[in-house]
């Protein structure tokens, strides 16, 4: 997401360093390059044009402190300016009483609908609510079907009727969600390939019969300029009161999510961030602007943290950091929560530092089930103390798991980098866990212990039978 706009916004910034002083000159150098980039990322040439202007008159107007570089004050304003940018924070949905709150999800046939549903239904569990669904798209074949398998998966009842009729479906579904006493009720209705008059029509009399509290466009980031200019016409019909941008976790250039807010002057509500039910995450400005500087999103990652990291057994954990009793179980444990979390790469990238740097690397999820063979082919013992573990136990770890001494070996050498780093920050206190938050301590050193990152652009070394060999 945003790596190609990450690397170019470095660049510019990194180009100014190292100057005494912000002059309209490098000023206007910088704003040239960064022009260029929000364009290639697809963002509306107007958005683009103003924002350039809006930063280069504040730069010239600020005052440089003197113990920063120029560089330095540049990330500020341009943090500052793609915040006001994509704002402000508007994540609110407004429930009615008595319900049920009518939520109607409007946008082009590919956009994600049906499966935005899905995943704002499950957003809605987590928030205490009781939501139903309605599968008003009538025209795409399997739509129907689709809702009802993704209302399975997450326990939420799906409202259908063999019907043709989309305003019929709509009401029938709205009256029995009121008569079953649900909270919110989420319509799903009838795409196209590309704006046409029978599915505007299709949409407003939908909307004009059931009158839904909220309506939430879905658009597909990967569009780019083509998901502003559909969200601007549909605004004209519909009267958005917000936008859903789909995945975000894919090749998106970025330029909706820097658009899409200045163009219609609607808020992003939510994005999409990937294709299970849970990858929908509330769209904060501030955060994704901080992404795309290439500053990591510490309070994201903190609020994942929360979710799949038990508070009881993280006290355990740092207990046992802190005495220097963590072994494998716990390791594997942490291995595991992250992948639930999202995987490595998306946490690593959330950190400060550490996610820009990522662009040559690559994070392999799929080791979290070697890991698991090898660690359960030790006994309890060299599991709870790993020093036990000499050139025999190896050997014997490697054959009982069908992995190769060096798999062994590099889960080893990992597993003891990771544990003196635990236990640096568990001793460090505050500061020590603001080392990390801050990519000071180096984490894909840490990582590099294993095979889960591949570092394609620098050679290794290796060593084979007392003679060291180059592998690239």
């Amino acid at each position: 997401m945003f790596d190609a706009l990450t690397t170019k916004f470095n660049s510019v910034f990194k180009s100014l360093s190292g100057r005494g002083r912000i002059t309209e000159a490098n000023v206007s150098d910088a704003m040239r390059e960064v022009r260029k980039a929000l364009l290639e990322a697809d963002v509306n040439y107007g958005v683009a044009k103003d924002f350039c202007k809006t930063v280069t008159q504040a730069a010239l107007g600020a005052d440089v402190v003197k113990s920063l570089h120029p560089g330095q004050v540049m990330v500020k304003i341009v943090n500052d300016e793609l915040t006001k940018l994509m704002g402000p924070v508007d994540t609110n949905i407004y429930y009615v009483s008595p319900g049920p709150t009518v939520i109607m999800l409007a946008g082009l046939q590919g956009c994600g609908k049906t499966t935005t549903a899905a995943k704002l239904a499950k957003y809605l569990i987590a928030k205490g609510k009781k939501p139903m669904m309605i599968a008003d798209d009538l025209q795409r074949p399997a739509a129907i079907d689709q809702l009802i398998s993704l209302g399975e998966q997450t326990g939420v009842e799906v409202y259908s009727e063999t019907s043709k009729d989309a305003v019929r479906v709509a009401k029938n579904g709205v009256k029995h969600a009121k008569k079953n006493g649900y909270d919110v009720v989420l319509l799903d209705t009838a795409g196209r390939l590309h704006i046409d008059e029978e599915m505007m029509d299709e949409v407003a009399n939908v909307a004009k019969a059931v009158t839904p509290q909220q309506i939430f466009l879905v658009c597909d980031s990967m569009t780019g300029q083509d998901a502003v200019n559909s969200a601007k016409e549909f605004n004209e019909r519909l009267e958005l009161d917000g936008v859903i941008l789909t995945k975000l976790d894919g090749d998106a250039r970025g330029g909706a999510a820097l658009s899409i807010k200045a163009v219609t002057g609607k808020p992003i509500k939510f994005i999409g961030v990937g294709e299970k039910l849970d990858k929908l995450e509330e769209f904060h400005p501030d955060r994704m602007a901080s992404r795309i500087l290439g500053m990591g999103d510490v309070v994201t990652l903190v609020e994942k943290a929360q979710e799949h990291f038990d508070e009881e057994e993280s006290k355990k954990l740092q207990k046992k950091m802190a005495k220097g009793t963590f072994g494998f179980d716990d390791f594997l444990k942490q291995m595991q929560a992250m992948k639930k979390m999202g995987g490595m790469t998306s946490m690593l990238k959330l950190l400060p530092g550490i996610g820009s740097q990522l662009g040559d690397m690559d994070v392999d999820d799929g080791e979290v089930a070697k890991m698991e063979g090898i660690v359960h082919s030790m006994t309890k013992s060299e599991r709870s103390n790993p020093d036990l573990i000499d050139a025999s136990r190896r050997r014997r770890i490697a054959k009982g798991c069908g992995r190769g001494l060096t798999d062994v070996a590099s889960l080893i050498k990992t597993f003891k980098r990771s544990r003196d780093m635990m236990k640096t920050v568990s001793a460090g206190g505050l500061g020590g866990l603001k080392g990390l938050l801050s990519g000071k301590m180096d984490m894909s050193s840490m990582m590099q212990g294993g095979k889960k990152i591949k570092q394609r652009s620098k050679r290794k070394r290796v060593i084979v039978r007392g003679k060291k060999k180059k592998r690239r």
